[in-house]
């Protein structure tokens, strides 16, 4: 039995992409743990406020306090200077942060490149990343604002707002079998693997598996890597759990970048991946995926989304946080390349004549929670199709999670049956919006809202004010609605009737629930 046998294997494949070398993984792991190349080391190396303004993008302070650093933190300072500031840096300072691997075989292997005769620099974005249970180490390659020029075809999009976005939004439960469509550097997959006994990761770029799999390495970690477009890898095959952050951009159909442009023109990858998932989700089974939809002149956005939803039968959960006009839209993504002025210019000018020609007015970009029917339940799908803009009102796992239990509720509960439970009301904030006028303060509407939750906010009477107010758990709905009809002096049916609406809605947004 080889040292490599049972250990997780880094994609292998012919064309010499960087780190195929397990050895050389496992040197490189050992080289930057000694290190203390975590995110609790370097945000202790360079302070929290060095290191809140890096993660803002300004560089300058943390090259400051690594420039002159020795002692034990030496080989940490480099290792920072180098994958994090893109930094060239003294070949014997490199060479003593890597005593295990030797700076030979990492620029053989495709890590660090010669700068010139007595420096070196990073080629790959190495960089701790942490959540609530532990560190990882996550493998990319350097974005256009570590180097110049534009970055390469099949360029391995590293740590990125999106990424994380999903990662955040994704549901937590333990489950079999998990599906990462263009799985890319791997970062969904890492998350992933701690709730999931499986983990199947695809995408169409060679490379992008290749750093997949030493980011798996480097963690400790074994994924199914399979090569491939969309569901072709797993044809025939079903997950609980089914995450994508694919190339979503909107397009003419052209491949500049792997990362971003699918080859399908428009939104239509997006469509494909909605429409294939009731193939390949167990019954039961979840679906988050992040994407883009055109928004054509005249329509209306949730059109779009809806018509990819249509004969799906999924329960379904779309959040639009951002309609980007086709100039802000374009202007994003060129930057994002690094393409010099003039090829961004002509490329810009080329997209937004297609935007043009489409009758592309706005481009939308939110998140799909999907969920596949269980065993033997036959109904309407429930699909709720909603912008939600507001900052602090992300989508999260737990919220997801959250919002799928209470649909269920509510598809399951009567209206006889909600009257007769005990209904508790969530933290909450009432606020109040007045005009000043002749006789001061004039109000013109109120509102609950739930902190924190995506639009989990009520707009509220004289009437549901009070209702609310007395949801605490303690007395039946029915009997609270036959207190406040008295006191109001109207009918208990028809306060009821009138009610029931306003309650299931706050049910849904999560500002009541029942008491337990």
């Amino acid at each position: 039995m080889t040292a490599d046998q049972g250990r997780p294997q880094p994609f292998d494949d012919a064309d010499g992409h960087p780190l195929a070398d397990g050895s050389v993984v496992d040197g490189l792991g050992r080289d930057l743990r000694a290190a203390g190349y975590t995110t609790d080391g370097v945000t202790e190396l360079l302070g929290e406020d060095v290191h809140g303004a890096l993660t803002r993008g300004v560089w300058w302070p943390a090259l400051a306090a690594t420039a002159d650093v020795s002692g034990e933190s030496a080989a940490l300072a480099t290792l920072v200077r180098l994958f994090l500031l893109g930094s060239d840096e003294p070949a014997d300072s490199v060479a003593a942060a890597f005593p295990d691997t030797g700076v030979d075989a990492l620029i053989a292997h495709g890590v660090l490149v010669r700068a010139d005769d007595s420096r070196l620099r990073a080629n790959l974005d190495i960089r701790p990343h942490g959540d609530d249970t532990r560190d990882y180490l996550v493998v990319a390659d350097q974005d256009a604002a570590m180097r110049s020029g534009p970055v390469a075809r099949d360029h391995v999009l590293g740590i990125g707002g999106a990424s994380m976005s999903l990662a955040r939004a994704v549901i937590r439960e333990p489950v079999r079998r998990a599906l990462d469509i263009g799985t890319g550097c791997g970062i969904q997959a890492l998350h992933l693997d701690g709730h999931c006994e499986q983990v199947v990761a695809t995408d169409t770029n060679p490379r992008a598996l290749a750093l997949a799999g030493a980011t798996a390495r480097l963690n400790g970690m074994s994924w199914d890597l399979r090569s491939g477009s969309m569901f072709e890898p797993v044809a025939g095959e079903r997950f609980d759990l089914i995450v994508s952050n694919p190339p979503f951009v909107v397009g003419t159909g052209s491949q500049d970048y792997i990362y971003r442009d699918s080859g399908v023109v428009g939104d239509c990858l997006c469509e494909q991946l909605v429409r294939g998932l009731p193939d390949h989700l167990n019954p039961g089974g979840t679906a988050q995926i992040l994407a883009n939809w055109v928004i054509r002149e005249g329509d209306e956005w949730q059109d779009r989304v809806r018509s990819w939803l249509d004969g799906t039968g999924l329960d379904a959960w779309v959040v639009q946080r951002e309609a980007a006009d086709p100039i802000s839209y374009v202007s994003l993504w060129l930057s994002d390349a690094g393409e010099d002025e003039y090829s961004a210019a002509r490329r810009g000018s080329q997209w937004l004549e297609w935007f043009e020609e489409q009758g592309i007015v706005a481009i939308g970009m939110g998140s799909i929670t999907a969920r596949a029917p269980e065993v033997g339940e036959e109904r309407e799908p429930d699909v709720v199709i909603e912008e939600i803009t507001g900052a602090g009102e992300e989508v999260t796992g737990h919220e997801a999670q959250a919002f799928l239990a209470r649909r269920r509720y509510l598809r399951v509960t009567s209206d006889e049956d909600l009257l007769g439970k005990r209904l508790s009301v969530a933290p909450v904030m009432l606020e109040e919006h007045s005009l000043p006028g002749d006789d001061g303060w004039q109000q013109v509407s109120a509102a609950v809202r739930r902190p924190g939750g995506p639009a989990a906010v009520l707009g509220v009477d004289e009437v549901s004010r009070a209702l609310l107010a007395g949801c605490r758990g303690q007395v039946p709905l029915g009997a609270l609605l036959e207190l406040l009809a008295d006191f109001h002096g109207v009918d208990a049916d028809a306060l009821a009737q009138a009610a029931l609406p306003v309650v299931r809605e706050a049910i849904g947004r999560g500002i009541l629930y029942e008491a337990r």
